[in-house]
């Protein structure tokens, strides 16, 4: 129990530490004298002609295949986990776009304060409650999937938009329980990273989580490709 506490405490503070405007367009037909029609794109108020419709990008996902029914297991295990925990990082990214923008109108400290204590009575009261409920491995997954949707690790944020007293102080409690805050995504290096990879792209087309682009750019594709050679080496 005191594990789980000590996880949210720090998970929380981070969500609650950060507070996504998003540039939008909309698209508009007009028909031309010779019968022809031109698609228009508006962009604040920029009218562009257009001669195609851009696609969503599709990738084929090959089959999942295990070596093993324990490889299998285990995959599925931290697919429900990751599933579970990503919301949460993609909320940490939205809020930390939106405290970001907000911030930048607010002249006076104070007030900049005010705003921040808000936004944290908010996380605290909305997602307290369930971050209590991670486990540790959850909890390691999400400060992973912290990193890959803002590009700064979970001590990073918490030592940028707290203090670093308060960084060290948390990953000290996380390192008890075999928590690392200053862990980053790397699923070019580490396998297991990989697979969660493997998972969100599955689970975005299969429209299980919404899809938010990372900071940083995954190819998807050539990750594939890069560890399917690794095994077959081995």
């Amino acid at each position: 129990m005191r594990m789980r506490i000590s996880i949210a405490l720090y998970i929380c503070l981070l969500l609650c530490a950060i507070g996504m405007t998003a540039q939008t367009g909309k698209d508009y037909t007009e028909q031309n004298n010779d019968t022809t029609e031109v698609l228009y794109y508006i962009i604040e108020g920029d009218t562009i002609a257009r001669e195609a419709i851009d696609l969503d990008e599709v990738i084929l996902l090959n089959k999942l295949e295990f070596n093993s029914k324990e490889d299998r297991r285990r995959y599925l295990i931290l697919r429900r986990k990751t599933r579970k925990v990503y919301p949460y990082a993609k909320l940490a990214s939205e809020r930390l776009t939106t405290m970001t923008e907000r911030l930048k109108t607010i002249e006076k400290r104070r007030e900049r304060k005010k705003y921040t204590r808000r936004i944290q009575k908010y996380i605290e009261e909305e997602f307290s409650a369930e971050l209590k409920k991670l486990t540790r491995t959850e909890g390691q997954i999400l400060v992973k999937l912290i990193h890959r949707q803002t590009g700064r690790t979970a001590f990073a944020l918490v030592k940028e938009l707290r203090t670093g007293w308060r960084a060290f102080w948390y990953n000290t409690t996380a390192n008890v329980f075999d928590i690392s805050i200053k862990e980053e995504y790397n699923p070019f290096d580490i396998k297991e990273d990989y697979l969660i990879e493997d998972i969100l792209e599955r689970s975005f087309q299969a429209k299980i989580l919404e899809r938010q682009k990372p900071a940083f750019p995954i190819d998807y594709l050539e990750l594939t490709v890069y560890w399917n050679k690794k095994t077959v080496n081995k």
